[in-house]
């Protein structure tokens, strides 16, 4: 058809123009307006795939289902009924319950139960080192892994790390295994297609797709990065791996948010960024090794840096420095960390990510506010573990007790020893303990409660409603809209902006 089409175009090109040589200068003049508009068309509209089997095969050798066994001792007295003393029956079901055994004797003790769990899991190297979550195999006797193909193996766990939820298992197989890599996490996009692999349910292997939905989510942990994805995760798929279109794993699965336990296309994959550093120090150490900085921090609201005069709200607020690194290295209560190693840091949840990930025993350079300007620390980093808790210098309680007052809708007054053995203080804290807090006030919007107590204002020690006031006369003479307050409740320290207007 296409070649009778060509010749009688150029026998047409010489002959008087007709109705139908006019028609076909329009159709083809359409072929190049859509051809042109094809390859103008984005390129995810080009790369959708027409299917993932190809990618499924190519991943799935490396993919493991998890079956765990638990020794539960049963409890004799659970299910006994219990009768108040005294009761007319209850020396029948003494005799009952304690002498149904054989023969009329005692019941013997009952056996020991098997609990079992499934979960998934995948194969990182050649030698069988694979990956999981902990909490698919936490407190397990017998670790069982069922290869693609359906054999079976024996795992002992390696080591696990119970802050990301990841574990390291080992198997010996006597011959190599199919093994997938890790691929960059922070390279994929909200929208880039995934692929999710393991045993939903307890039903066997198990493929599923969708899309990233976002990024950069944390759910409870200090150092979560997870993934969200609309791939469909159920119970029984935590510990597998969530691949990119090349590959390589992403992501493990490990959470879901659902209100009946099932999938509602919500799922939560732990980061390979964070992943890959736990399972090498997992399989160097056999435990995680993280840096250590030394203090206690809060993010900064947009009336903390008001109050600081902060440009914007951003970096860590040093509430408690440690005996340790921080300390050695100059860093001090009120401090806002702006730069950690060369880069800024958004929030808490960034810096203690990069302290942890910044390695054991490196030098490292701390940019902090303090005083109006910025000033550049060196502090050597601890290890994470060696976390020690010190309590706050003060000023020395003053002699005499004095009256309660009202300030900024707080009742305060100076603490005395009394009241800070009834509050369990150590002898180092002083300040103002707030008896009562004024209802609808900025200080009930903030979270202050009776019994907080207030050791700084403005930065500064206070042990007395004077040196409270003159912190706040000397707020306002500067123009603050607010006042920067270090409080204590039940022990902790934090740091609130009170409004002064």
């Amino acid at each position: 058809m296409m070649h009778h089409r060509a010749g009688a175009s150029s026998a047409f090109a010489v002959a008087r123009p007709t109705a139908g040589w006019a028609v076909l200068r329009w159709l083809n003049l359409l072929g190049v307006v859509l051809l042109v508009a094809a390859l103008a068309l984005p390129v995810y509209a080009q790369d959708r795939p027409v299917s993932f089997a190809d990618l499924a095969d190519q991943v799935s050798p490396a993919v493991v289902n998890i079956t765990t066994s638990t020794t539960v001792t049963a409890n004799l007295d659970q299910g006994i009924p219990q009768l108040p003393d005294g009761s007319p029956f209850q020396d029948f079901f003494n005799d009952f319950f304690n002498h149904n055994g054989p023969n009329g004797g005692p019941q013997q003790q009952p056996r020991p139960r098997q609990s079992q769990a499934l979960g998934s899991g995948f194969v990182i190297s050649a030698d069988g080192y694979i990956v999981t979550n902990n909490h698919v195999i936490e407190n397990a006797d017998e670790i069982s892994i069922e290869f693609f193909d359906g054999t079976r193996a024996d795992a002992t766990l390696v080591g696990t790390d119970t802050a990301t939820d990841i574990a390291l298992l080992k198997v010996e197989t006597g011959h190599d295994l199919p093994f997938v890599s890790f691929g960059d996490s922070d390279a994929a996009r909200v929208g880039d297609w995934v692929l999710a692999v393991g045993n939903p349910l307890g039903q066997g292997f198990s493929v599923s797709a969708g899309i990233v939905s976002a990024r950069g989510r944390a759910l409870q942990g200090n150092y979560d990065d997870f993934i969200q994805t609309d791939a469909a995760i159920n119970r029984g798929n935590s510990g597998g791996p969530l691949f990119n279109m090349n590959g390589q794993v992403i992501g493990v699965n490990t959470a879901i948010l659902s209100p009946n336990g099932g999938s509602i296309g919500i799922g939560f994959a732990m980061s390979s960024h964070v992943v890959q550093r736990v399972v090498d120090q997992l399989r160097q150490f056999g435990e995680t090794r993280r840096g250590w900085l030394g203090v206690r921090i809060q993010d900064v609201s947009a009336d903390i840096a008001d109050s600081l005069g902060l440009p914007s709200p951003h970096g860590a607020l040093v509430t408690e420095v440690m005996d340790g690194p921080s300390r050695a290295g100059g860093v001090q209560t009120g401090d806002v960390i702006t730069r950690f190693d060369g880069r800024d840091v958004a929030d808490t949840r960034d810096l203690v990510r990069r302290v942890a990930d910044a390695g054991i025993g490196r030098a490292v350079e701390v940019v902090v506010f303090r005083d109006g300007q910025e000033e550049t620390l060196h502090v050597t980093l601890g290890q994470r573990d060696e976390e020690r808790l010190m309590p706050a210098s003060g000023s020395v309680t003053p002699d005499q007790p004095q009256a309660p007052a009202q300030v900024l809708g707080l009742e305060v007054m100076p603490l005395t020893d009394q009241m800070r053995n009834d509050m369990g203080l150590d002898s180092g804290i002083n300040g103002l303990v707030i008896r009562n807090v004024e209802p609808g006030s900025d200080a009930e919007t903030k979270g202050l409660r009776a019994g907080d107590l207030i050791t700084e204002a403005g930065q500064q020690p206070v042990t007395s409603v004077s040196e409270l006031q003159a912190q706040l006369d000397a707020a306002r003479e500067a123009g603050r809209r607010t006042l920067l307050l270090m409080v204590r409740s039940n022990g902790d320290p934090r740091f609130v902006a009170l409004s002064i207007n």
